[in-house]
């Protein structure tokens, strides 16, 4: 299997249930009451949901220009810059599901592009702190871009539903609809 028929489908995946997500919360909070959801965290240490919609973001962006192997574009340290100060300015809803879309359109519009990187071409990962990792394009898909990607995405998700936005299993599997066996739906 290749490297991008792990990451480009689980981007799209997720990043449309993702803004699914949102859509619910606007839709069960009405008057305005959603957008505090934004600045909801679960514990007092961690970044609070408008953070981690960015965050996801950001991992699905350089996930594809990492493999790649291109520059990252302006866009990923926006939305770094916006995720750092989203405890003071958490942005509104429509912002959070614009930077779903933009994201979503650089995904689609890489993905189009068909490449196939080398698994064991070598990446060099560099953290803010100073650390490196060394790690080929294979362990640099599983062992970073899928596991810090779903940590955004679960934490959005736990973030929600700590706050009282009703969602369920189907909510975070949505894209397994297209293989439901006819006639299996249990009745509601």
């Amino acid at each position: 299997m290749a490297l991008t028929d792990i990451l480009i489908p689980t981007y799209l995946q997720m990043l449309k249930a993702l803004s699914g997500w949102l859509g619910k919360a606007e839709a069960q909070m009405p008057g305005g009451r959603a957008e505090a959801l934004l600045s909801a965290r679960l514990a007092p240490d961690m970044f609070p949901l408008s953070t981690q919609i960015r965050f996801a973001c950001v991992q699905a962006q350089e996930g594809m220009f990492r493999l790649k192997g291109e520059p990252f574009p302006p866009s990923i340290d926006i939305l770094l810059n916006e995720g750092r100060n989203a405890a003071a300015q958490p942005g509104s809803l429509a912002d959070a599901q614009a930077r779903i879309g933009e994201t979503l359109a650089l995904v689609e519009s890489l993905a189009s592009g068909a490449f196939d990187p080398d698994p064991e071409r070598p990446i060099a990962h560099a953290l803010p702190a100073g650390m490196i990792f060394d790690l080929s394009a294979g362990h640099y898909v599983r062992d970073w871009a899928v596991p810090q990607f779903y940590f955004h995405i679960m934490t959005a998700y736990a973030i929600l539903r700590n706050q009282g936005v009703d969602l369920g299993k189907a909510d975070y599997v949505t894209h397994m609809f297209a293989y439901l066996r006819p006639g299996t739906m249990p009745a509601q």
